[in-house]
């Protein structure tokens, strides 16, 4: 994060403010802990505290995250030789200077003639 003033200044009153809800925090925290030992703990007390998910959808998150196998969907299709996508273009993490380097060999290799084999007279 910047080291800017302004955030510093923000940081700080951010830790402030953690320091004075805390107590309240913990209080709330103790009693809805407390309703747990009894049995008569409500979902209404914790919701106020934390946000409440039901298992359910935890689980199928999960399992649509498994189905992907962990790869990103790309847009585009990039030739791995030459590196360029089905639009001719060049990724934005290349420089000109390499991407001029890449079109000169890929352009030097295409436009060799070649020689025939035998006697040249």
């Amino acid at each position: 994060m910047a080291k800017s003033l302004r955030s510093k200044w923000r940081r700080k009153m951010r830790a402030e403010k953690r320091k004075k809800n805390a107590p309240k925090e913990l209080a709330r925290l103790k009693i809805v802990l407390g309703q747990g030992e009894k049995g008569e703990i409500t979902m209404k007390d914790v919701a106020e505290i934390a946000t409440v998910v039901p298992p359910e959808k935890v689980m199928e998150k999960s399992n649509d995250a498994e189905d992907d196998g962990g790869k990103m969907d790309l847009d585009t299709k990039r030739n791995k030789k030459t590196m360029l996508d089905d639009q001719g273009r060049y990724p934005v993490w290349m420089n000109q200077r390499e991407a001029k380097k890449v079109k000169a060999k890929r352009l030097a290799k295409k436009g060799k003639p070649k020689t025939k084999k035998g006697l040249a007279w």
